[in-house]
């Protein structure tokens, strides 16, 4: 594929929409040069981190939803950096670290236009689900998503009264 090439997947709702992305989520960019190097080293710094917290949640046997969902973060987020450091060097136009992340998923799902009587953007168009995003953004969104839902359920303290029941028994 090109850059900017689309391919309709399921009419106009499901896009695979070839594109690079220079910065960080939904296309942010930091600071030039200076700022993607710094974002890249962080992006190691930080996934190294949730490496280490992985092992510790596996180690310490928390809940294995939180583990999975940690896992997809760690997956995610590894992919991205693997993307976005050698992509450039792959296909020579860009050295190690200055590379860029390629997204495809495009889902536009509602267009329209806003009401004369809504405030601020009255008339403009709009788009619902607007970001383009790749499998590994997908890994991260879902695994905090999930934590965020069920966090109660993988945070629980024990019963501590079943616990002495047992030991009674």
């Amino acid at each position: 594929m090109y850059l900017g090439e689309e391919i309709q997947m399921a009419g106009d709702w499901f896009i695979i929409h070839f594109t690079e992305n220079n910065g960080m989520a939904f296309g942010m960019e930091f600071g030039g040069e200076t700022g993607k190097l710094f974002l890249t080293l962080f992006r190691i710094f930080a996934v190294s981190g949730i490496a280490y917290g992985l092992h510790y949640l596996i180690k310490h046997k928390y809940h294995v939803g939180f583990v999975y969902c940690t896992a997809m973060i760690f997956a995610g987020a590894l992919g991205n950096i693997i993307d976005s450091t050698f992509y450039g060097l792959v296909f020579e136009y860009e050295r190690l670290f200055f590379g860029r992340v390629v997204d495809m998923f495009y889902f536009p799902i509602i267009q329209g236009t806003y009401p004369t009587w809504f405030p601020i953007w009255k008339g403009e168009e709009f788009l619902f689900f607007r970001p383009v995003f790749n499998i590994a953004d997908a890994s991260i969104s879902v695994g905090v998503v999930i934590i965020l839902l069920f966090q109660k359920r993988f945070f629980e303290e024990p019963n501590s009264v079943l616990l002495v029941n047992k030991k009674e028994a």
